[in-house]
């Protein structure tokens, strides 16, 4: 039986002042251009369809077109929320669309809904977990009379871990989750939802026993232990840290109990995303430019190694690089770690010799012999000639 993973779609999101919504058109295509060429069983989407729980009008067309596409397909296609979804918004009408093979994981309660697909080796259970929290396991165990069991739970890993004791899986038959959690060791990406001291940690164990897990939350395309346990990555670039990412989705082959193949389906982009360094000067020439082709359109980090700041830089560049999202400098300022110490005796020190060690520190490099002026004409006006 054949399957393509794909999750964190975060339709709707923004990268700094532009909306990725036409990208995420353009992405989707190729989601449906995969599926025709490779004709899977089931789509298994793990998770943060949107980017916000309450998506913008635009994000919920696209999801809705691309849900009708996928029922003209005549595919199965299997959904859980993530934590930027809301999972009560996200799940309205899947009554109604369980019948165009569209299954919805419904909000947790304290059970785990699952499919079944069959071919000639057997069944394929497909369970569907969405992003839980402790407190939620927690409540819903409760709310059966569980205390027992909802009293063990202290943490991410025990709540999940929880969550799959009450599924009652038959390890005999092959099974596949969908989740939306954090797996411990995975590499993150700087446009996800880190946790402060990583208490959304869950341990690869609890899902060993699956197999394949489909995972939902990080961008980045991985393994998460074993080659049963695997996240598909975000199909598009959401942030700089993800500049050298390949970006798609898995497409996985179940045969016999025990049989697993796995392949990343890579996604070219509308826009990629790319970062340039140099100074002012270079980064203007035409030649250089020029010789970058339709890069020059791909949404744009530039670092200047200049080492003064270039008065209304941003705006000058944009000029030539119309998508360009940020811009930072790498120089001597930026290179050193300067640390403000406290001085001593500092009642023996003038105000500009304070200002100019400041300045020094800050930026790591003297006052220039016009900063000085300006910087003691400016104290001599506050303090009335005091230097």
């Amino acid at each position: 039986m054949k399957f393509l993973h794909i999750s964190d779609l975060h339709l709707g999101k923004r990268l700094s002042e532009f909306s990725l919504i036409e990208d995420q058109k353009f992405i989707i295509l190729k989601i449906l251009q995969c599926i025709d060429e490779k004709k899977p069983d089931a789509l298994l989407i793990a998770g943060d369809v949107y980017d916000k729980g309450i998506p913008s009008v635009e994000a919920v067309k696209l999801f809705d077109d691309f849900l009708c596409r996928l029922a003209e397909r005549k595919i199965d296609v299997f959904i859980i929320s993530g934590n930027h979804d809301s999972p009560e918004r996200m799940t309205c009408g899947a009554s109604l669309m369980e019948s165009s093979g569209i299954h919805f994981a419904p909000v947790y309660d304290g059970k785990v809904c699952r499919y079944t697909l069959n071919d000639k080796n057997g069944p394929v259970n497909i369970y569907l977990l969405p992003f839980i929290k402790p407190a939620i396991v927690k409540a819903a165990l409760e709310a059966q009379g569980k205390d027992e069991l909802a009293e063990k739970i202290t943490s991410y890993d025990s709540a999940v871990e929880a969550a799959i004791s009450q599924m009652d899986v038959d390890w005999s038959q092959r099974n596949i989750l969908l989740a939306h959690q954090f797996v411990t060791g995975s590499a993150r990406c700087d446009s996800e939802d880190i946790s402060v001291g990583g208490t959304d940690n869950i341990s690869a164990e609890v899902f060993d026993k699956f197999d394949y897990v489909a995972l939902g939350h990080l961008h980045g395309m991985q393994k998460a232990g074993g080659e049963n346990i695997r996240y598909s990555g975000s199909p598009l670039k959401y942030s700089f840290s993800e500049v050298n990412h390949k970006k798609g989705g898995l497409f996985l082959e179940l045969e016999e109990k025990g049989s697993l193949k796995v392949e990343p389906v890579l996604f070219t982009p509308q826009h990629d995303l790319r970062s340039l360094k140099g100074t002012y000067e270079e980064l203007t020439l035409k030649k250089y430019w020029e010789q970058l082709g339709e890069q020059i359109n791909d949404y744009l980090h530039i670092t200047l190694t200049d080492e003064e700041d270039i008065p209304e830089g941003f705006a000058k560049l944009q000029l030539i690089y119309k998508n360009l999202v940020s811009l930072d400098y790498d120089n001597s300022r930026t290179q050193k770690d300067n640390q403000i110490e406290a001085v001593a005796q500092i009642e023996n020190i003038s105000p500009l010799d304070l200002f100019e060690q400041f300045y020094t520190l800050q930026n790591n490099q003297a006052f220039s012999e016009e900063q000085k002026k300006f910087a003691q004409d400016l104290i001599e006006d506050i303090w009335g000639g005091k230097k």
